[in-house]
């Protein structure tokens, strides 16, 4: 019996190499887990017990109106949500507000802290980039409010951006390809970039809309985005450091990363993030994708602990790889290099302030895998 053609709701466009018509895919990935290795996890008990409820050490951030010259300022929201602060424009990284990173208000992984920026208190938001379309990451109720109270811009990879329009028809959305640019201002520009990762917002509409990281090309320096990415053996930290680096900030994931036979494929681990580091050219590290919403089973501490035993290992100071925390304000060092184009320095050792402990790939077809 021939197999029934799947339409894709929302994206039609020609063949690449990333999309064969319906489905986007990772070019020489790995081969995504199957609905029986979904299974496996969900019922295999490994998940470590997270508290209900554990507060940031830093209070709620209230931050400057505009950030100017050669200044980077960085402000954990939490999770991927960032604030960035650069060229006096106002950026905000896969925003969410919301309680739940859910397609349900009852169920679902909930937040354990709240979120390091009161909504009030942020300053007029420029720009936002939304790498994909799981609930961590694109949160309609978040952008709906920031479409209604600050009118960004969104730009969001192919596919994603008929979502948004669907629940927030006035919302500015830009729709991009791995490859195109994007000017923002006269000397601002944003480069979509590739990552291994997929998508999903159901059960039937996986790989349907593209996944991807972003450059930000500001005056002050380059600053190299990712929400989720398996390692992949480096290849799209290499690739995007040929195109563009180096960077004066890389602002990379490293938790939510076990079970590593089912999560390599679509979460890099702390050791994988200090060698993307490395090997994009990034001064300086500001870490996310950890301690608000369990999604994985590594206990709630272990990323940190992971992520200094890697940087200690690399020789690498901890200063310059930040594991975030909610209302957190991470001031990014100004190294000249990056205005001059002249080389990176060299990755150095030393006894920086250590990073503090705080007191998927889901089937190509017929697999559910378990990413809200």
């Amino acid at each position: 019996m021939a197999r029934r053609k799947v339409n894709n709701p929302y994206y039609e466009g020609p063949v690449s190499d990333h999309f064969d018509g319906t489905h986007f895919f990772n070019p020489g990935g790995v081969k995504p887990a199957g609905f029986r290795d979904l299974m496996r996890w969900q019922f295999g008990g490994g998940r470590s017990a997270w508290p209900r409820h554990r507060a940031s050490p830093f209070v709620a951030a209230r931050p400057e109106g505009r950030i100017d010259g050669s200044d980077l300022r960085v402000t954990m929201v939490g999770h991927a949500t960032l604030l960035i602060q650069v060229a006096g424009l106002n950026i905000l990284t896969d925003p969410v507000w919301s309680e739940r990173v859910s397609p349900f208000s009852f169920a679902g992984p909930k937040r354990i802290n709240a979120p390091g920026i009161d909504f009030a208190d942020l300053p007029d938001i420029d720009l936002v980039l939304v790498t994909h379309n799981h609930y961590d990451h694109m949160d309609l109720a978040t952008l709906g409010r920031l479409s209604a109270e600050h009118a960004p811009m969104i730009i969001t990879p192919l596919g994603n951006d008929r979502i948004i329009r669907r629940a927030i028809p006035a919302a500015d959305v830009t729709a991009t390809d791995w490859g195109n640019t994007t000017e923002i201002s006269q000397d601002v520009f944003v480069h979509t970039e590739p990552c291994h990762h997929w998508s999903a917002r159901g059960t039937r509409d996986r790989r349907m809309a593209l996944w991807a990281a972003f450059v930000i090309s500001t005056p002050a320096g380059k600053i190299y985005h990712i929400g989720d990415t398996g390692f992949h053996e480096g290849h799209n930290y290499r690739a995007v450091s040929a195109r563009h680096g180096p960077f004066r900030l890389a602002n990379l994931p490293f938790g939510a990363y076990e079970p590593r036979w089912f999560m390599s494929g679509q979460h890099q681990n702390p050791a994988e993030a200090v060698e993307g580091m490395r090997l994009c050219g990034a001064d300086h590290v500001a870490g996310h994708h950890w301690g608000t919403f369990q999604l994985t089973d590594e206990a709630i501490d272990e990323p940190v602990a992971a992520l200094n035993e890697a940087l200690e290992t690399a020789e690498i100071d901890r200063a310059r790889f930040r594991p975030l925390q909610p209302g957190e304000v991470f001031d990014v060092p100004d190294v000249q290099w990056y205005s001059t184009g002249s080389q990176a320095p060299a990755m150095h050792s030393g006894e920086g302030p250590p990073a503090e402990t705080p007191a998927h790939e889901g089937s190509e077809e017929d697999g559910a895998a378990a990413h809200w």
